[in-house]
């Protein structure tokens, strides 16, 4: 999907409607890498241009597939990600010690993750299986994925709406520049952990002696 056409994109969007942008949404949430962001856009442009859908049921359906997509997500990581880095996280350097590290960390800056990274492609699709991985409380991730859903739908799907084909030109310097926001944040956080590694290693076997 992430190499369709924007027209065979918009087609798909003209014959499936509402259920394209809540399927495709919601899978891309569950960390499938689909084209989430383009179908929301794609069916924006639909409600403007033929006015076979209405804007404010595109975003309120790609709100609601962001969210119930990125609870699937997190199911998923909680059911299984954390089997899976127990067995196989020693063989890239993620053994036991550093798991409780970055349980640590995601539990200290999660929320930002989850909002923050409903508008980043990469993040879009894994933020929500890497919570439950980390066991970042559900209560806290379900308010900071709603409110990043919500956010996410209103400002690609309403700007979508009111700028048509422009929004094209204004959201590929703005994705790109929250891209390079994204590195440059990660950049500074690996240097800032690197240098209180052995601090924040201590406080996390503190806070998970047994994790």
């Amino acid at each position: 999907m992430h190499f369709l056409a924007p027209d065979t994109l918009a087609a798909f969007v003209h014959s499936w409607g509402l259920l394209a942008v809540f399927v495709i949404i919601a899978l891309e949430s569950t960390g499938i890498p689909l084209p989430g962001e383009a179908t929301l856009v794609s069916a924006a442009l639909v409600a403007t241009t033929t006015h076979e859908l209405s804007i404010v049921a595109v975003v309120a359906v790609a709100a609601a597939g962001a969210i119930i997509g990125d609870n699937l997500g997190y199911l998923i990581g909680r059911r299984f990600g954390t089997t899976l880095l127990v067995r196989y996280g020693a063989h890239i350097g993620l053994g036991p010690a550093r798991l409780r590290l970055g349980r640590y960390l995601f539990q200290k800056h999660g929320g930002k993750l989850v909002f923050f990274g409903r508008f980043v492609a990469f993040l879009r699709a894994f933020a929500a299986v890497l919570a439950g991985a980390t066991f970042y409380p559900w209560p806290q991730f379900l308010i900071f994925n709603a409110a990043g859903g919500l956010v996410w739908a209103a400002l690609y799907g309403f700007g979508a709406y009111e700028l048509g084909d422009t929004i094209h030109r204004v959201a590929a310097p703005a994705g790109v520049a929250i891209l390079v926001a994204a590195v440059i944040v990660v950049a500074f956080g690996w240097l800032t952990l690197k240098r209180q590694e052995a601090q924040l290693q201590t406080e996390a076997d503190a806070a998970f002696p047994t994790a």
